[in-house]
């Protein structure tokens, strides 16, 4: 997607990427073009935008590795321009400001240190420095007030100086402003567009790059490699953009809780932006082989500039042990989105009609959320209320505390009977299946076909009015408990192997099914074996034509991963942890960074599910963002698991959460086939063969 979601990004982006293509354009010309001062009021010479729509032309420049010193440059414009500091340059920083957004003037950063002295982002001959004073507070130097020297620097593309201040002359000296925060996400945008490069130039040469008779991107080992850095890319994007979000807001936030948000967005940012460009051009070099690892491709210089982005934000694990302290204390960023003014009235009368169920006793609410299509309310009427993206997301707000019934697996087949069922079939099933009067399990894996599905041996014969099923099922959850299933059997097995598949409706009391609880690994029996030993189904429960049932278990299929995308299991979120965490006796440093690294994941892919809702606001389809949420919730999960169980081996919840969560990697596409999907579908990898 890029850091930018709305069609304004898209087109900054655009402009960005064609100024950086047509040349390698020079301080002056970015100056020139506004996108020095894209984050600046225009009392000051800027575009009167914030630093999100900074951060997306920091990507676009990222990704072209364009040369100079305009990342220092826009971060001490921000520091100076951070509201709510009035002390040290109070009167005279709007014309530091203007010379920094005109391209007049240049600025050095000291962001790291090492035993030689400390060491700046920015040339040594650059009009102003910005310094670190003590805590939180930080000066804005002229060159005469320090001695600055070139560094040695991995990046051969970036100027880098060790910087000795003089005296610090007290009118210099700003209030507390968030520098190093500001410089983590700035930074955190330029790794975006290093990794967006990685991920770009290694998938365009696993495409061409034929070994052993095929392109070496059908390889599952470098199509996953690949897809997992563009995975960690959109991860990175979601932190980022998040973090900026949280900045941009920070001139109407009161009080210290509401700073500690901004501060906790910046750390999450700081955890995962750099690290996915580090991760990211290594995996580039690794696919592109020997020629990545010369003078004669560019990789090694993304390479290095992802190495310097990384020791300029600062070490993740100190970032990482600030997003832990933050979070433990009860910080939290709050994941809702900006609605339009027209949401205005649309929430009164979603809010109306909330109250006036809040007033049914729970049978009769019941009864009406059936009945008025709350319980999926984005399906055509009468089955939903034919909702848009911004009426769905306003019900979920407004209805969050009448807990509306879970369908379970009723959620995944719902869609496709209202698509493809007949009128007969629909009012049949759907009115009881809402009212929680039929439960419904999904009879489609079998012991020879679970990920690859379409290999099912389930046969379904011809007999007088109907058919006759036999075969084998397995992992079907809650199967002893289910009225109907919702199954997949080959009806014409000299089709190729998509086709000659129909899907069907089973009673699972009819005369020949056999269900058989099985034990899994926590001792729960929730998946079951059910055996299918001529089962007659009449025609009237075909849905769908006869031998297109695959094309109606896709859209089953695609429910179930965003259904398992959005929600990654009980007592295995980010915010357990922390909770959990909370109640424990102090934490060792090296626990201290792993809570806050996966603190940062967690709150990354509530940021990106963020995405996904605002682009759907937006009419556009996320393509495969649902598979990445997914994929990172599954795993995330199962890490959360594992961490808190390792912090308390005894303790029952997660004595059972840690069991539970290893299907979460398997259920709904495992991890592999989500690799797959987002290799060949977001980045045009060649599929298997």
């Amino acid at each position: 997607m890029g850091i930018g979601l709305t069609e304004e990004h898209r087109a900054l982006a655009a402009s960005v990427h064609g100024l950086a293509g047509r040349r390698a354009p020079g301080h002056a010309a970015l100056a020139g073009q506004g996108i020095l001062g894209l984050h600046l009021p225009e009392e000051c010479g800027g575009q009167g935008y914030g630093l999100l729509e900074l951060c997306v032309a920091l990507e676009a420049l990222g990704e072209r590795r364009v040369h100079g010193p305009y990342l220092p440059t826009v971060l001490t414009s921000a520091v100076l321009a951070w509201p709510g500091d009035s002390t040290g340059l109070a009167d005279g920083r709007k014309g530091l400001i203007a010379g920094l957004t005109g391209g007049s003037a240049t600025a050095a950063v000291v962001l790291a240190g090492d035993p030689d002295g400390a060491l700046a982002l920015g040339a040594p001959d650059a009009d102003l420095f910005l310094v670190p004073v003590d805590g939180a507070r930080w000066a804005v130097l002229d060159r005469a007030d320090v001695v600055a020297e070139p560094a040695d620097s991995v990046d051969l593309d970036r100027a880098l100086c060790s910087v000795t201040t003089r005296d610090i002359p007290a009118d210099r000296v700003l209030g507390e402003v968030p520098a190093r925060e500001l410089a983590a996400v700035l930074l955190g945008a330029d790794a975006c567009g290093v990794a967006a490069w990685a991920v770009a130039t290694a998938a365009e040469y696993a495409k061409e790059r034929e070994q052993f008779g095929r392109p070496i991107g059908q390889f599952q080992g470098v199509k996953h490699r690949v897809a997992a850095a563009f995975v960690a890319l959109e991860q990175a994007r979601a932190a980022v953009w998040d973090a900026a979000r949280a900045m941009d807001g920070a001139g109407a936030m009161d009080g210290a809780a509401s700073y500690d948000e901004v501060r906790l967005a910046a750390a999450v940012a700081a955890v995962l932006g750099p690290e996915a460009a580090v991760r990211g051009t290594a995996d580039a070099i690794q696919v592109l082989g020997g020629i990545g690892y010369t003078f004669e491709h560019d990789a090694h210089r993304y390479y290095r500039r992802a190495l310097s982005d990384r020791m300029l934000a600062g070490d993740p694990g100190p970032w990482a042990e600030e997003t832990a302290r933050l979070a433990v204390a009860g910080t939290r960023r709050a994941m809702e989105p900006d609605l339009p003014e027209e949401a205005a009235a649309v929430r009164d009368a979603i809010r109306a009609e909330a109250g006036s169920l809040r007033a049914e006793e729970p049978a009769a609410r019941l009864r009406r959320f059936a009945a008025d299509g709350w319980i999926m309310p984005y399906l055509p009427r009468p089955w939903g209320r034919a909702a848009s993206p911004l009426e769905q997301v306003i019900i979920h707000q407004e209805f969050r505390d009448l807990k509306r019934p879970n369908l379970g697996i009723a959620a995944w087949a719902v869609p496709s009977i209202v698509r493809y069922g007949t009128p007969e079939q629909q009012e049949r099933f759907l009115p009881k299946t809402f009212t929680g009067e039929i439960v419904w399990c999904q009879l489609f894996s079998e012991p020879g076909a679970g990920s690859d599905l379409a290999g099912l041996a389930t046969k379904a014969t011809r007999v007088e009015g109907g058919w006759s099923l036999t075969g084998q099922k397995i992992w079907t959850s809650l199967a002893q408990y289910a009225h109907w299933g919702i199954c997949l059997a080959r009806t014409s097995p000299e089709k190729s192997k998509h086709n000659g598949i129909t899907y069907f409706l089973v009673d699972m009391t009819s005369q020949g099914v056999t269900v058989r609880p099985l034990k899994e690994i926590n001792g729960d029996e929730v998946f079951n074996e059910v055996f299918l030993d001529d089962v007659f189904v009449p025609d009237d429960l075909v849905v769908g034509a006869v031998d297109e049932g695959w094309r109606v278990a896709r859209d089953t299929l695609s429910h179930e991963r965003v259904a398992l995308g959005d929600s990654w299991g009980p007592g295995s979120q980010h915010t357990d942890m922390a909770e959990f965490i909370a109640e424990l006796p102090p934490l060792r440093q090296s626990q201290r960074e792993q809570a806050g690294r996966l603190w940062a994941e967690g709150q990354a892919i509530s940021a990106l599910g963020l995405r996904i809702t605002l682009s759907q606001l937006a009419g556009a389809d996320p393509v495969t963002a649902p598979s990445v949420r997914k994929l990172l919730g599954m795993r995330h999960a199962q890490a959360i698991s594992e961490f808190c169980w390792s912090l308390a081996p005894r303790n029952r919840r997660w004595n059972r959460t840690i069991l539970a969560t290893r299907a979460f990697t398997i259920g709904g596409g495992t991890t592999e086939v989500q690799l797959n999907i987002i290799a060949e579908r977001a980045l045009g990898l060649p599929r298997d063969p």
